[in-house]
C-alpha cells in the first residue's frame, strides 16, 4: 500500500500552495518553510486587540480574533486569492484545522453556540460555486463542536468585490445587507461569526447588527487574516 501511495506521489505531487515546491507526505497545503514565514498577528488578547478596536463605537463584540496579517502582495494575500478565485479550498481547510487546535487548547470561544459564516449573495454563490469559508467553518466546527449554520443569515445585496476597492471607499459603502431569518433562534446565544479577512469591518459589523436583533445575542468574530 505504501508503494502505490509513494508512486501516486511520484506521478501527481501535491505542491505548496505559496512556493509550489512538492510537499511531503506529512504536510498539507503548506510546506513547513512557507508556514514558518507566514505573517502572524500573534494576539494574544481576545477582547481587546486590533481586530477588537476595528468595533469600537460601531457594534458590540464579545472577542475577536485573526489569525494572519493581511498585506498587499503578500502570502497572505496569494493564500486568500486562491480560496476565493481558484477554488483551492484546502487552504479554508488547513487554517480551519490551525485554528481549530489553538482554540481547542485556549478555550476562548468554548461558551459560543453557533458558528456563522458570512455568506455570499445567491448570485455570487452560483457564480464562485462555494463559500470559501465554509470549509474553514466545517473545520473549526469539528475542533470547537459547535453546529456551523448556513441559510439563516442572508445576503441580500450584490456589491462589487471589497479586497479591491480603495480603502476609503470599501469604509464608506453602506451598500452591503444581511437579513436574518427567524432572529428569535439565536435569543439567548453566543455566536461566532466567520470569515476569510477583515478589512474595515463593515461587512462583519452588518452581520453583527442583525444578529443584535436577537435577544440578548452575544456576538464574536474569528477570521483568518486582518488587514492593517
Amino acid at each position: 500500500m505504501l508503494f502505490f501511495k509513494d508512486l501516486f506521489y511520484l506521478f501527481y505531487p501535491k505542491l505548496c500552495a505559496i512556493c509550489e515546491e512538492n510537499l511531503t507526505q506529512n504536510e498539507t497545503t503548506i510546506c513547513t518553510l512557507c508556514r514558518h514565514d507566514l505573517p502572524l498577528t500573534n494576539f494574544i488578547n481576545y477582547k481587546n486587540n486590533k481586530v477588537t478596536q476595528t468595533f469600537y463605537g460601531r457594534v458590540l463584540v464579545e472577542k475577536a480574533f485573526a489569525l494572519l496579517f493581511f498585506r498587499k502582495e503578500g502570502v497572505t494575500q496569494k493564500l486568500i486569492h486562491d480560496l476565493k478565485y481558484k477554488g483551492n479550498e484546502d487552504v479554508g481547510v488547513f487554517f480551519g484545522n490551525w485554528l481549530g487546535e489553538i482554540l481547542n487548547k485556549n478555550q476562548e470561544f468554548k461558551n459560543i453556540d453557533y458558528i456563522i459564516p458570512v455568506p455570499l449573495h445567491p448570485e455570487k454563490l452560483k457564480e464562485r460555486g462555494y463559500n470559501q469559508v465554509t470549509k474553514f467553518g466545517e473545520r473549526l466546527s469539528f475542533y470547537l463542536n459547535k453546529p456551523l449554520i448556513e441559510g439563516k443569515l442572508k445576503r441580500v445585496s450584490l456589491t462589487r468585490t471589497q479586497t479591491f476597492k480603495a480603502r476609503f471607499e470599501r469604509f464608506t459603502n453602506n451598500d452591503t445587507k444581511f437579513l436574518l431569518d427567524d432572529s428569535s433562534y439565536f435569543d439567548n446565544k453566543n455566536v461566532l461569526i466567520i470569515d476569510d479577512v477583515i478589512t474595515t469591518g463593515a461587512t462583519l459589523e452588518a452581520c453583527a447588527n442583525e444578529f443584535l436583533k436577537s435577544k440578548n445575542c452575544n456576538i464574536s468574530i474569528l477570521t483568518i487574516a486582518y488587514t492593517e
